[in-house]
């Protein structure tokens, strides 16, 4: 007769002992989905370091071009301020002068847009490819697994839980690494995604208001040492 007084036994997960003894295919797989895991948090800390570092820049470009009152002066300011996006849009705009039409130093505004935006959305791709994948991934694990404990019941020739509960342990890890690796690739994806939108948005308008400045002075902008302004044919 079972003694009521008795304890139940403490139930502990060993995901090293399930991985331990693991097929090679659900070892692949679950390495494969540790490595995502990693390369998520990786890139998404590497991707906020750079997108402060821009915006940054960016803030203080924007700051010291308000009181500008000619394209000459922006010159300037972006000839003291390389490293910022807005200064790489001017130098682009330097190269064709105040003598181009407003709408031509629009579109070669819109263009060195482009080349920030590609800039800040580096490695993005991957990041949305595991948020994507890493599901994908885990249930494959997932029906390898449901394969095998159904292989070692015929080989048993019993479904009894110690023949089947290792296989199906074995399978259910690769999903729960997988979401572990998706579900924040999604929201850091998101986040990111977002902040290089505003910084983009904020880089437009402020180049909107570099053209006006630079179509309405009339007066040659210096070429940004390094460039050699295209002759004319």
């Amino acid at each position: 007769m079972d003694d009521p007084t008795a304890q139940p036994a403490t139930i502990h997960l060993d995901l090293l002992s399930l991985m331990t003894n693991a097929s090679w295919p659900v070892r692949i797989t679950t390495g494969l989905l540790v490595l995502a895991t990693a390369g998520v948090w990786i890139i998404t800390v590497l991707k906020y370091i750079q997108l402060s570092r821009l915006k940054s820049l960016a803030h203080d470009f924007e700051r010291r071009t308000r009181n500008a009152s000619s394209g000459a002066d922006l010159y300037q300011i972006a000839n003291d301020r390389r490293a910022s996006p807005g200064a790489r849009v001017l130098q682009a705009l330097s190269l064709r002068g105040s003598a181009a039409s407003v709408e031509r130093l629009r579109a070669v505004a819109d263009r060195a847009i482009v080349s920030e935006r590609q800039n800040a959305r580096v490695m993005m791709s991957m990041l949305g490819s595991i948020a994507a994948a890493a599901p994908f991934i885990g249930l494959f694990g997932t029906v390898y697994g449901i394969m095998d404990a159904f292989v070692r019941i015929g080989a048993a020739k019993s479904a009894s839980l110690p023949v089947v509960a290792p296989a199906i342990g074995e399978a259910l890890i690769t999903t729960a690494i997988g979401l572990a690796a998706a579900i924040p690739a999604v929201i850091f994806f998101n986040s990111i995604d977002k902040r290089v939108g505003d910084f983009i948005a904020e880089l437009e308008a402020a180049a909107g208001e570099w053209v006006t400045l630079i179509a309405e002075g009339g007066e040659p902008i210096p070429l940004v040492p390094g460039h050699a302004r295209p002759q004319a044919r």
